[in-house]
């Protein structure tokens, strides 16, 4: 009897160690599964990292490329509106004249010019005296003709604007005052200048 009870002993430890390592082997399996599953799972989250910075880096360059189109396009309209521009003012550039024309005035007081033909011919006196109309004559408008010009038109529109009940009446009321100030200063101008001879 006694030898069985020694079988059963060592049996009974042996099936003790054999139960110590399977549940030993089956640990380090669960805890290595265990481990397994957290590095997929930290392996996964790095993925979806990487992933989402290259899409961010996607959108990016997407961005700069639509900067790059609209840099380039605001580029070629300016220089299409610089290129309008030129073409304009050398469409638009006024002509040279080169014709001249040399005007000779005779500044000479009235009364030298009356002593000097009363003393020469007849005939010499009267070709002077034609010559000395057409070189005293200036070329375009007197003063007179711009102050008359002016003053009707200023005088017109503060006729208008003062006369508030009828403004047609004031206007020409208006314009009629403003001419003839507007041409007695302007002669007053011109005899200044020795375009009108002055009264005597």
């Amino acid at each position: 009897m006694k030898p069985t009870f020694e079988l059963s002993q060592k049996a009974k430890t042996r099936f003790a160690v054999k139960n110590i390592i399977a549940t030993g082997l089956i640990s380090i399996l669960t805890l290595t599964a265990c481990k397994k599953d957290n590095t997929v799972a930290e392996k996964s989250l790095e993925q979806q990292k990487m992933e989402f910075q290259a899409r961010q880096l996607d959108i990016e360059k997407q961005k700069l490329a639509i900067e790059k189109e609209k840099m380039a396009y605001e580029t070629q309209k300016k220089a299409d509106s610089i290129a309008k521009d030129n073409a304009a003012r050398a469409a638009a550039k006024p002509q040279v004249i080169r014709e001249t024309k040399t005007v000779y005035v005779n500044n000479t007081p009235r009364r030298a010019r009356s002593s000097s033909s009363s003393s020469s011919s007849g005939s010499n006196s009267g070709t002077y005296a034609g010559t000395s109309q057409g070189t005293t004559q200036k070329q375009g408008m007197s003063k007179a003709a711009k102050g008359t010009i002016i003053g009707a038109v200023g005088g017109a529109a503060a006729g208008a604007i003062i006369s508030k009940k009828n403004r047609g009446a004031g206007a020409v009321i208006g314009g009629i005052i403003g001419g003839a100030t507007g041409y007695t200063i302007g002669r007053a101008g011109d005899r200044k200048d020795g375009r009108v001879q002055p009264r005597n």
